[in-house]
């Protein structure tokens, strides 16, 4: 008598049970991936290599504990540094040298500025110039620079205005007399180390269809005289003076003109002359002072944007995702994080919501695959197994008693 086949299913049936435990007391842990146990049937072989025909198997054994990778709900939270994957990929770890792969998105910012797991591991991605230009070589590990970001000189001035064809030349220019220019506004604009400078505009009617434009500042030194001269057709489009960029020499508080010799430019090519009321539809700079990083935000292909204080963005890095062409083959290491193996293959490491990768979805996590129901009704099939094979092995233990109490 051989007890073989349910002591195998004995052992299989427990190896489910403990799957299945697994995967319900994981039920709730971010980025789990649930696993199957998969069993293969087992046949004696004779010396020749080969078991006969006809002859019954000695059991069953465990092939091997699948993790299905299958996609978890994405559930939103109130962190800004939580992320989700939706689609393929994991997250690409290091720590101390070691990369680890993990769907988890649940990261923090360490006192050095990375950003990193519950377990220290440093999310790795392309890095930003500072300019805000991304490195796409090699990733590396992301840091949050929290460094002022640097002022920008104004260069240009865009002008989008409408002057009153009706208006009379008024006398000689004086910025402190109103009757002796037509209209104003103003801008303000920023030298090279951040300061503001506001910019009076003056627009004083010279002739039918020409105007000049006139300029000063409390702050700054501008030449004296018009700034620029500008004449119209009889529909009103500019076509004459200075269609394109007029120069402005404001002087900074360290004495140089902004911009340099070529001074401030002022674009007054979408500037129109017809009868109504004179009207600033568009007054745009290009320049802005520092500003101190306020926040945050990943987008869907992993650019993480930083806000500042003046307004303004910036690219500070770019989360990286990694693929394999078996992701089944990957080495559990816990933590809810896997390691590269042979049976996985190589990672395939690039930006997310390109080629097989997966996006980003941000201030959210992925929540566990696991089917808590399907996990109980399996819990129910298993425990039956279990019996059943107990069953066996104790019908074979009735009939070798019955054979030992021959007589």
């Amino acid at each position: 008598m051989s007890f073989q086949q349910g002591l195998s299913g004995l052992n299989g049936a427990s190896k489910q049970l403990e799957t299945i435990g697994n995967n319900i007391a994981n039920a709730n842990t971010v980025g789990f991936k649930s696993a199957v146990t998969q069993f293969a049937d087992v046949y004696a072989n004779s010396l020749s290599g080969t078991s006969g025909l006809g002859t019954a198997g000695i059991g069953t054994r465990v092939s091997q504990i699948a993790q299905q990778f299958s996609q978890g709900n994405i559930t939103a939270s109130n962190s800004s540094l939580d992320m989700a994957i939706n689609g393929g990929g994991f997250f690409r770890l290091n720590k101390n040298g070691a990369i680890s792969y993990a769907r988890n998105g649940q990261f923090q910012i360490d006192k050095d500025g990375y950003l990193v797991s519950a377990d220290a591991g440093r999310l790795t991605g392309f890095v930003a110039s500072n300019t805000g230009v991304l490195q796409t070589g090699s990733p590396t590990d992301l840091r949050i620079s929290t460094a002022d970001l640097a002022p920008k000189e104004t260069v240009e001035v865009e002008a989008l205005l409408n002057l009153d064809s009706r208006a009379t030349v008024p006398g000689a220019f004086n910025a402190t007399d109103p009757t002796t220019f037509n209209n104003s506004t103003s801008v303000t604009v920023f030298d090279s180390l951040g300061n503001s400078h506001v910019v009076q505009l003056y627009f004083r009617k010279t002739a039918a269809n020409a105007w000049d434009v006139h300029a000063t500042s409390a702050t700054g030194t501008i030449a004296a005289g018009p700034v620029a001269s500008i004449t119209f057709d009889s529909a009103g489009n500019l076509v004459g003076g200075s269609p394109g960029n007029i120069s402005i020499a404001l002087t900074n508080g360290a004495g140089t003109p902004i911009n340099g010799a070529t001074g401030i430019s002022l674009d007054f090519s979408s500037t129109t002359q017809f009868g109504s009321a004179f009207g600033v539809n568009s007054l745009t700079q290009d320049g802005f002072a520092s500003g101190r990083l306020s926040g945050f935000n990943v987008g869907s292909d992993g650019t993480i944007t930083g806000r500042y204080t003046n307004g303004k963005t910036s690219t500070l890095g770019q989360v990286v995702l990694a693929n394999f062409s078996n992701p089944n083959g990957l080495q559990p290491l816990g933590n809810n994080q896997w390691a590269e193996s042979n049976a996985s293959g190589v990672a395939l490491v690039g930006a997310p919501n390109s080629g097989r990768l997966g996006l980003i979805q941000s201030s959210a996590t992925e929540d566990s695959n696991v089917d808590l129901t399907a996990e109980l009704v399996n819990m129910i099939t298993a425990q039956r197994v279990f019996q059943a094979n107990a069953q066996t092995i104790k019908t074979q233990d009735q009939v070798l008693q019955t054979l030992v109490n021959l007589r």
